[in-house]
């Protein structure tokens, strides 16, 4: 750590390294008061140690005993508080009240606060887009679509908080973005959306979603060179450096919490909220969340997660890919369990269709207080862009699915990019309720059929050409990430240049799932379902190792014929190569990773491949030792 400026050893004291880059570029970011309560919590990151340990070892255990997830013992207390598993479905906890700003949330709008490499300038476009846009809530994210190169996480939280405050800068570029805005309404909607914005930039309201507890931060560690929570860095730094600006505007504190899996984790969270909130002289329960139920596991204990974090608990939210994925992941033991094509994994799909309606049920039990909380429905990942009728059918499919889920009782939606907020607003416009908070649905239950259902296969197809599409994808995101695009809009390389085929917003959860299942069927040998010419399979063959080496040479050589607006030219030689080498080792390895954010950000800013390949190698040999992750930033005290 010898390029650390702020060490253990050599400042008497401290808790936390922060490295020279970070300090030196960002000093109004790592302020006194941040680096006070980055102090002030860091002992706290020896829980989520435990915390993290105690999910492989769950992980390890269910695949060595061939068992299925289940539901709480109901006489027992949630780890990290008092509250018995009875107590928590039964809504005896004193939960949230939603405040004003959150009661109407019809669209929550989602990205990045920044651009890879850009001058605040150009990054704040990304802010000025969210907040003209017209979605009642925007997550700017931390986590899945934020790209993480170089300092863009420090770059994010910088754009927040000029946002806040109302920077002169922030306000130049927001009345430029308006009249592009405008301009392109006019030629798409036929009307102007933005009258007055200034305004309109008050209307929107801010929320962000911090980094999983599984992930180490970048740019801090412990002084004794471990690891430091990425949770924990975004929690304080966009906390405490926007806080004061928020509340004095009338607006509430709001986070979302990623990746959760139990509700000894939700606990966890519920303590590091409560600190905060402590050591900043907060009254109990201002820093509101929402909770992405995006693991199985979580979805057996949404109750005991409502109640863990009490106060602090306004909503779920649920979103598809990541769910899709901690369902291939928690039973790759399971030779039975093999998904179809995933396109076929809609929010219909058997396991989906049942953890939308645990969740659905789950918001409108009633707290000791008699509050509800909200439904946030999943990701529109559509973009309005090619030909007259590619966005036609596709924007025919997002209100379809909007309509869907408002029917079944969301309050509101997300989408992945501005354009679609007047295309799905009025979906609920025209709804006209604000909410559907205490809509009557059958109360929870927490039989073995109920647990059964949310492992439901359902018929599907499995082709060859559905495992190009996984893998054209799988490599495109991979290369998107390690140039700083952690949100890239994408399709398969056999549908470029073809407008009728629309790219979609794709984040790190959607490259991951198109792993997960490449490796389901291939360690699983799944059959083929339908003939294929092109590489000669037949109906009822199996997806071989020989297969996946072939189709994944294939797929790779479009990338590198692509033109320049599909793949970057200067990504052929560079990133494309590492993105390849994690879709290889992550899909042929036989113990299955737990993440493949861990072999991204591994490989994140590595300058070659034979230096990324000894990293994958590293991670994936360890964990299949002794189950231990690879997580910190191995560059911390090199690439200063």
């Amino acid at each position: 750590m010898a390029d650390l400026c702020a060490r253990g050893a050599t400042v008497k004291g401290r808790a936390i390294a922060v490295s020279r880059q970070a300090r030196e570029r960002y000093p109004d970011l790592y302020t006194p008061e941040v680096l006070e309560a980055l102090e002030a919590l860091s002992g706290l990151d020896a829980r989520r140690g435990e915390l993290m340990a105690a999910r492989m070892a769950r992980r390890a255990g269910r695949a060595r005993e061939r068992r299925a997830i289940g539901f709480l013992p109901e006489d027992g207390v949630i780890e990290g508080t008092g509250i018995t598993v009875a107590q928590a479905r039964a809504g005896d906890f004193v939960g949230a009240r939603i405040p004003d700003d959150l009661r109407r949330q019809w669209i929550q709008g989602t990205g990045p606060a920044t651009r890879p490499r850009a001058q605040t300038a150009q990054g704040l476009r990304n802010v000025a887009y969210a907040l003209l846009s017209g979605a009642d809530g925007w997550m700017f994210d931390g986590e899945d679509a934020l790209g993480q190169v170089q300092t863009m996480a420090l770059d994010a939280q910088r754009n927040l908080k000029l946002m806040t405050g109302g920077d002169r800068l922030f306000l130049s570029v927001a009345e430029q973005v308006a009249g592009e805005m405008n301009a392109w309404a006019k030629g798409f909607l036929g009307r102007e959306i933005i009258d007055d914005w200034q305004k309109q930039l008050s209307f929107t309201t801010r929320i962000f979603r911090v980094r999983g507890l599984h992930l180490d931060d970048r740019h801090l560690a412990h002084a004794d060179g471990r690891g430091f929570s990425a949770s924990l860095a975004d929690l304080v730094l966009y906390v405490v450096g926007n806080q004061a600006a928020l509340r004095a505007q009338g607006r509430s504190l709001v986070l979302y919490l990623p990746k959760i899996q139990t509700a000894a984790e939700a606990a966890y969270w519920g303590l590091l909220l409560d600190s905060l909130e402590e050591h900043l002289g907060l009254a109990a329960g201002s820093i509101l969340c929402y909770v992405l139920v995006e693991q199985v596991e979580a979805c057996f204990q949404l109750m005991e997660i409502r109640a863990a974090l009490g106060r602090h608990f306004v909503g779920f939210n649920t979103g598809r890919w990541d769910y899709i994925n901690s369902l291939s992941d928690a039973y790759a033991w399971d030779e039975g369990f093999v998904n179809p094509n995933i396109d076929q994994v809609t929010m219909t799909y058997g396991y989906m269709r049942a953890y939308e309606d645990r969740v659905r049920r789950a918001v409108n039990t009633p707290d000791r207080n008699g509050n509800f909380a909200l439904w946030q429905g999943g990701m529109e990942p559509n973009i309005p862009v090619g030909s007259a009728a590619g966005v036609k059918a596709a924007m025919e499919k997002a209100l379809e699915g909007a309509r869907r889920e408002e029917r079944e009782g969301a309050s509101g939606k997300w989408v992945a990019h501005w354009k679609m907020v007047h295309i799905v607003r009025p979906v609920w416009e025209q709804a006209g309720r604000d909410n559907q908070l205490g809509r009557e649905f059958v109360p929870l239950t927490y039989s073995a059929e109920d647990a059964q259902a949310l492992r439901l296969l359902e018929d599907g197809p499995r082709t060859v050409r559905g495992a190009r599409d996984l893998i054209s994808v799988g490599l495109q995101y991979g290369n998107a990430f390690g140039r700083g695009y952690q949100a890239a809009a994408l399709k398969p390389a056999d549908f470029f240049g073809d407008d009728d085929v629309l790219y979609l917003m794709e984040d790190a959860a959607t490259g991951e799932i198109r792993l997960s299942v490449l490796w389901e069927w291939l360690h699983k040998s799944a059959a083929m379902s339908a003939d294929d010419p092109s590489s000669g399979v037949r109906a009822g063959e199996v997806f071989t190792r020989e297969l996946f080496v072939a189709l994944l040479e294939e797929e790779y050589q479009k990338l590198l014929l692509a033109s320049g607006q599909d793949v970057h030219e200067d990504s052929k030689q560079t990133t494309l190569p590492i993105a390849r080498a994690i879709v290889a080792a992550y899909v042929l390895e036989p113990v299955k990773a737990p993440w493949y954010i861990d072999l991204l950000n591994l490989t994140l800013d590595v300058p070659d491949l034979a230096t990324a390949q000894t990293r994958i190698r590293d991670y994936l040999d360890s964990f299949a030792r002794d189950g231990t992750r690879i997580t910190h930033n191995p560059d911390l005290d090199t690439n200063l």
